[in-house]
């Protein structure tokens, strides 16, 4: 099987396309042969070794995939061969072909496509676990999402949407306010005109907003501990930007806000069930036709390179997808 192989720490440069033999499948595991790998901001740092895990040289990148059950091991009875499935896997999602714990796989809708598929675990996933269950975002709240056309954050818009919020696109140009605006958002904070305490400010008639999507950190995170409503909670998703802020207590007292951690895979992995319930609602939203991944690029496996630096140079919105057949 062909792999984009992190053989060394460095960027996405750093990567070499290898044959390799496949993997042997294990109790309770099964093969799945990839047709498209989703391209996210942790596997850009996995591969410097900045991400929370670190797993072994020789490894691929790549948190998740759509393809089809090609063999299955001992003591797997809830998929068979030919399945239709997304894998959850934390790397290795970038190759032909991958061996996955049953518990790590989900059934594709019959409507998805595979790059829909590879599209949608860690960005949908992480979202509606920090709007439900670490925002608790209410109907008729006001939601500012961060970096909005990006991959977590226009899912964020599309979830804040569909669950009744007022949503707040904080973006850097006019176009990706209107991709924005097809996902659900009906205001906006462009940061190349706007001072985004300001903005916000002006739109919510000077409340501010009820909870904050942030994964940019930054500037970004120290204007919105400015523009945070009474009670509001700031949801740390990540820090796209390069700097890891710190708040100043004071501005959390004189708000009585939250400033609230999301760590998706963690939670996952301690609360599965949880996590299966969440995708069980939002696949319905996806089957009604309330939810649909906006992917703005595809690349071919030997082009994975390209496809991370698309992602870190912000030219892309929504997702990046790697297609291997």
């Amino acid at each position: 099987m062909r792999a984009m192989i992190s053989e060394k720490v460095g960027g996405p440069e750093s990567l070499v396309l290898k044959e390799l033999p496949s993997a042997p499948v294990g109790k309770g595991q099964v093969r799945v042969e990839v047709h498209a790998a989703g391209v996210n901001f942790p596997d850009t740092l996995i591969i410097a070794d900045k991400y929370q895990f670190k797993p072994p040289r020789p490894f691929a990148p790549g948190h998740e995939v759509g393809g089809v059950v090609a063999e299955i091991g001992e003591g797997v009875s809830a998929y068979k061969k030919g399945d239709r499935v997304i894998g959850m896997i934390g790397h290795g999602g970038y190759a032909d072909e991958v061996v996955v714990d049953q518990g790590n796989l989900l059934p594709m809708p019959d409507n998805m496509s595979f790059e829909e598929g590879a599209a949608f675990t860690m960005t949908y996933g992480t979202s509606y676990y920090a709007l439900k269950q670490r925002g608790d975002l209410k109907p008729g709240e006001t939601l500012l999402v961060l970096g909005a056309a990006g991959g977590v954050g226009l899912t964020a818009v599309e979830l804040g949407a569909v669950m009744g919020a007022n949503v707040i696109a904080a973006v850097g140009s006019d176009e990706k306010m209107e991709i924005c605006r097809k996902h659900g958002a009906t205001m906006f904070v462009n940061y190349a005109k706007d001072k985004l305490r300001d903005k916000v400010k002006e739109l919510t008639g000077g409340n501010g907003a009820d909870v904050i999507y942030d994964p940019v950190g930054g500037d970004a995170f120290d204007e919105s501990v400015r523009c945070i409503a009474w009670y509001g909670r700031l949801l740390v998703i990540g820090f796209a930007s390069g700097r890891i802020p710190a708040l100043p207590a004071n501005l959390a007292l004189l708000k009585s806000c939250d400033v609230r951690g999301v760590f998706y895979g963690a939670w996952r992995g301690r609360e599965p069930a949880e996590a299966r319930k969440n995708f069980d609602e939002m696949f319905a939203w996806f089957r009604e036709g309330k939810l649909k991944p906006h992917i703005s690029m595809r690349f071919p496996l030997e082009k994975a390179p390209e496809a991370m630096n698309a992602l870190l140079s912000r030219k892309a919105t929504g997702k990046v997808v790697i297609t291997t057949r």
